[in-house]
């Protein structure tokens, strides 16, 4: 996955959803199966679903874990880095919402066909192929500021 530069070549506006998970001072990170990056466990919300149940669904498939929804982080929506072109060709205008979870329960378990693998990073020493958006996400989850970052 890599930003696009060209807004042209976006298919389609989709919206989305992203988790901060943290356990203790470690940071939850997916590794993707999409391009290999590290992120953060997300995707689409689905027609007729909310942003929360969008969110526990997709953390749910992509790592195992059930999780309670906190507080917002952010909303992002750029095109500077939302718009984002897959091996495969596609190229998606992401408008993402960003929240902060915590966990309830279940099993850390890679998804097959979606997750290469997960596990916890210090968030001072996070992997070099981290997805480039998600390290903005990070970085607003860390500023622990009072109001959501809409950018």
């Amino acid at each position: 996955m890599e930003i696009e530069r060209d807004v042209s070549r976006a298919q389609a506006v989709r919206p989305s959803v992203s988790a901060v998970i943290f356990s203790g001072d470690r940071l939850l990170l997916q590794r993707r199966a999409d391009g290999g990056q590290w992120g953060l466990p997300g995707g689409s919300v689905e027609i007729g679903e909310t942003v929360v149940a969008a969110l526990t669904r997709e953390v749910k498939e992509e790592t195992g874990l059930d999780i309670a929804v906190g507080r917002l982080i952010g909303v992002y929506s750029d095109p500077a880095f939302q718009i984002v072109r897959y091996p495969d060709g596609r190229v998606w205008h992401y408008v993402t919402l960003c929240f902060e979870c915590a966990i309830l329960g279940g099993r850390l378990v890679p998804a097959p066909g979606e997750t290469l693998g997960l596990d916890f990073f210090d968030p001072g020493a996070l992997p070099g192929d981290l997805v480039p958006l998600h390290r903005i996400r990070i970085g607003d989850a860390l500023a622990r500021a009072a109001t959501p970052f809409i950018r």
